[in-house]
């Protein structure tokens, strides 16, 4: 149904706001662009992308501006239910981040 994002700066606890997010899905080999964002002042995109059919999926953070030693993080998951919400969170700080799936 959706896919929706947000970036918390773990070593501050605070939103990471401005970061933009690209979501790509593959096909055969290529990766297309679905949606394009950026992070609003609670570190969100409510909604990346309104509709999701089944796939692989790629969310591409750019935090370059934010962390000197990760200037990009990708984060690939596949939907396997197209009618469900799809929300993937990044935890970012100066030397790690993670990722889950998010309600």
């Amino acid at each position: 149904m959706s896919v929706s994002t947000h970036v918390l700066d773990a070593a501050t606890g605070r939103p990471a706001s401005g970061v933009p997010v690209t979501l790509t899905r593959r096909a055969g080999e290529q990766w297309t662009v679905v949606a394009e964002g950026r992070t609003d002042a609670d570190g969100r995109v409510p909604v990346l992308a309104a509709e999701t059919p089944t796939g692989t999926y790629r969310l591409r953070f750019d935090t370059a501006a934010r962390n000197e030693f990760f200037p990009e993080v990708l984060i690939t998951f596949v939907i396997t239910d197209a009618a469900a919400h799809h929300h993937v969170p990044l935890l970012l700080s100066p030397f790690a981040y993670s990722t889950y799936r998010g309600s």
